[in-house]
């Protein structure tokens, strides 16, 4: 288990290393210049978006054909979803070379007014799309969460776990178990 620690400790610092060196040298060093204007850093976008659309993919078709052991792989499905969209949405803030100005992505308020990005910019447009699609995997996965949560909230004996798991649950009923009964403690 060290082993595997140490390994993947030595490839997060060389990940570091480079971004630092791309950060302060500039994005010529990775070949983006006039003609290539995203290079690799839009191979790994659309690979990390391919690989979140691959998690949607596993989950949509467990539901519509009505599996009833979907519920775990649905949210390995979606939680796997969940990461490579933040995955990806890292790849517009490294290709601005400047991680410090990603405040350029999305429109702000200033003095003079809002001061608004470039529509026709395709960062921004990632910005949006990234957004988006993160913001309704999170709500599929938190759906296929509610019953678990009102399990947990029926289980807790603790008050202040159990008003937490209530609120989390939207205070909804527990599953029903197979023999037809809820599995609430009566």
């Amino acid at each position: 288990m060290w082993i595997a620690f140490g390994v993947a400790l030595a490839f997060l610092s060389l990940l570091v290393l480079g971004l630092t060196t791309l950060f302060y040298a500039g994005m010529g060093i990775a070949g983006v210049n006039q003609p290539v204007s995203w290079g690799s850093f839009i191979i790994n976008f659309v690979f990390w978006i391919g690989i979140g659309h691959a998690g949607t993919l596993i989950s949509a078709v467990l539901f519509l054909f009505r599996q009833q052991w979907r519920t775990g792989i649905n949210r390995a499905a979606e939680a796997m979803t969940l990461f490579a969209v933040a995955c990806a949405g890292i790849f517009p803030i490294i290709h601005l070379g400047r991680p410090w100005f990603a405040y350029w992505l999305v429109p702000y308020p200033n003095a003079r007014g809002p001061l608004w990005v470039n529509f026709n910019s395709a960062l921004s447009w990632d910005i949006f799309a990234i957004s988006t699609y993160g913001l309704v995997s999170l709500t599929f996965w938190y759906v296929g969460l509610l019953p678990d949560l009102a399990t947990v909230r029926d289980r807790a004996t603790h008050p202040v776990r159990k008003f937490i798991y209530n609120a989390l649950s939207f205070g909804g009923p527990a599953p029903i178990a197979p023999g037809g009964t809820t599995s609430r403690p009566t």
